[in-house]
């Protein structure tokens, strides 16, 4: 029960990663507030954790929208009178290289990936610096940490949830608010989005994937969502409590080679 009693919120908690960092953290003792665009989505792993004995609430959460981001913290404190953990999850990646990408694309990557991120942890921090402080996850991705020629607008965000991650980690550290913020970077993870994808894909596509990607992984294959969900896991527990600013690469090794 390495979360017992933490109060956590976890963004695009509604499937794939997110899921499975809230099932993890209601396994782990925490209260999860799941949240998604998808509330639906969110219901329903909401009610799988209090099935299994967890507890859990759901919430319809725009991460790019600031009154939403109010709405859904206030609601969370008001029930629950803190909020101890964020794991800034909700994300979008279109492909597109340097030359195809559209302005709308890009827009609505960083849209989602940056300004989602930059407000989560604004609004969390508000609230966790008056009660004790808290940790706050932001995941970013191997796309943060070396380029991807047909991901441009993804390298983009990724970047710069990492560095935005060490800008707050050092602010929250100078103003003494005990609030720890890392980044985890997982690499590449067979979601259930992601392996619907690849069966619908065009063969050459998913063959050219399959070798330039996930057969240079060295430990091999593709990550799991509870890979990730165990790093996000230790990240929120007082056992890192000296950890902040960090980056927490989980990739099967691909970022070593």
């Amino acid at each position: 029960m390495r979360l017992e009693n933490k109060i956590t919120l976890v963004t695009g908690g509604g499937s794939g990663i997110g899921e499975a960092v809230c099932m993890q953290f209601a396994n782990n003792g925490a209260v999860v507030a799941v949240s998604d665009v998808n509330q639906q989505s969110a219901e329903k792993v909401a009610l799988a954790i209090r099935e299994n004995g967890g507890q859990a609430m759901a919430f319809a959460l725009d991460v790019t929208c600031e009154e939403s981001w109010n709405a859904t913290i206030a609601q969370i404190v008001e029930q629950q009178g803190k909020l101890d953990v964020l794991v800034n999850n909700a994300g979008i990646g279109i492909p597109g290289n340097i030359e195809d990408q559209t302005m709308d694309e890009w827009k609505l990557t960083e849209k989602v990936n940056v300004h989602g991120v930059f407000l989560g942890m604004q609004k969390t921090i508000d609230v966790m610096k008056d009660n004790g402080g808290g940790s706050i996850v932001n995941i970013s991705s191997i796309d943060g940490l070396v380029g991807d020629a047909m991901a441009i607008a993804y390298n983009a965000s990724k970047g710069s949830v990492r560095l935005m991650t060490k800008s707050a980690a050092l602010h929250c550290a100078k103003r003494q608010h005990s609030i720890r913020v890392n980044s985890v970077h997982p690499g590449y993870i067979l979601t259930p989005l992601v392996q619907d994808k690849m069966l619908e894909a065009d063969p050459a596509w998913r063959d050219e994937y399959i070798e330039q990607k996930v057969s240079r992984v060295p430990m091999g294959g593709m990550g799991e969502p509870d890979d990730i969900a165990h790093g996000c896991v230790y990240l929120a527990s007082d056992e890192a409590k000296y950890v902040t600013g960090a980056e927490i690469v989980i990739d099967g090794g691909f970022t070593a080679a």
